[in-house]
């Protein structure tokens, strides 16, 4: 699991980067998709350390919510 959201996390950190420097934003929807597979990724290793928090169902609601993002900037363009 670390090792997926290190690569996620550098992807996403390239694909910013990128934009920025660009001034190209029309990338916005794949970062958001990338992000929440990150947060996805990190919700599902919190959940598996048997961690009774709140954090690792916090991670996945917000990992809906960005796919639910990126989803819609999809269908809008």
């Amino acid at each position: 699991m670390k090792i997926v959201r290190v690569i996620l996390a550098i992807f996403v950190l390239a694909l910013s980067a990128y934009q920025l420097i660009t001034e190209n934003f029309e990338l916005m929807p794949y970062s958001m998709l990338f992000l929440g597979a990150i947060m996805l990724v990190t919700g599902l290793a919190e959940l598996q350390k048997d961690r009774k928090g709140f954090w690792g169902y916090m991670n996945i609601v917000i990992s809906l919510f960005f796919f639910f993002v990126s989803i819609q900037s999809f269908l809008m363009n």
